[in-house]
């Protein structure tokens, strides 16, 4: 295995880590990055398990709140309410995620211009509703009503377009709906662990027959920078986004959705 391919997997797997729990779309990012590296992995299997890294960062830092759900699961029914409100908001993407799994990989996530279009039409989402005035109702996860957790489950589902961001969605859809900044973050957080185990899951399975060791290693560099990078952000976004919002996210976005559209046109 090439020394360089290494490399490009640790780049890849930071760029993974730095931006899943961000509103910015971590797989924009990635497909843009290794598009303009020349990095090329099986199938676009590479980019779908090295959220593994991601998936066990944010586990851990939520270890001691995910036991204590587990610990009063049986016995407090709104802990129950939580965790129902999860699964619900987690059926829509497992079901359009399932169906359209072949139409996501093979066509949208070779379409560098749609990520680049998404990007920047995201980041303008989030500054319009990072400054617009809304009153929210609901500040703790625990006391989302499940009526709300499957609506920002919908919005989730628009992330099956590269670009347009898996918490970026979420978040908007909960500050839309009357969630606060900090818990819509929160809530992200949560929804993220079955969506993202779901899709890593699944997408081993499919790609099963094409994996081999050189990948392996491949991923498993990747899998190991996305994992402490995530660690690094998802320890300190909550408190960021409580004090200062979701604008620098919404400008980051349209800086790399515009960078990477004219490095396409000009570039290809």
């Amino acid at each position: 295995m090439e020394h360089q391919t290494i490399v490009e997997a640790l780049i890849l797997g930071l760029i993974e880590g730095l931006t899943e729990f961000l509103p910015v779309s971590s797989t924009g990012h990635i497909l843009l990055a290794g598009h303009f590296i020349g990095f090329e992995s099986t199938g676009k299997t590479f980019e779908v398990l090295i959220q593994l890294g991601a998936i066990l960062a944010i586990l851990s830092v939520y270890f001691g709140r995910l036991w204590k759900l587990l610990v009063d699961l049986p016995s407090d029914a709104r802990t129950r309410r939580f965790v129902a409100g999860i699964l619900l908001a987690f059926l829509p993407a497992a079901v359009i995620g399932a169906a359209a799994h072949g139409f996501i990989k093979t066509v949208l996530f070779e379409t560098p211009m749609l990520i680049c279009v998404m990007l920047i039409l995201g980041g303008i989402i989030l500054l319009w509703v990072d400054r617009m005035t809304l009153t929210p109702r609901y500040d703790d996860v625990m006391d989302y009503p499940l009526w709300l957790c499957f609506r920002i489950g919908l919005f989730q589902c628009l992330a099956m377009i590269p670009g347009t961001s898996r918490s970026g969605a979420t978040i908007v859809g909960a500050l839309l709906m009357g969630a606060d900044k900090r818990s819509a973050a929160e809530f992200s957080f949560f929804l993220a662990m079955p969506t993202m185990t779901g899709a890593f899951v699944y997408d081993l399975y499919k790609s099963r027959a094409v994996l081999d060791m050189n990948d392996a290693v491949i991923i498993a560099v990747g899998f190991v920078a996305a994992f402490i990078s995530a660690v690094v952000v998802v320890r300190v976004l909550l408190d960021y986004i409580s004090r200062h919002g979701y604008g620098l996210f919404g400008w980051w976005r349209l800086l790399v959705g515009g960078v990477g559209m004219v490095a396409l046109l000009v570039f290809g």
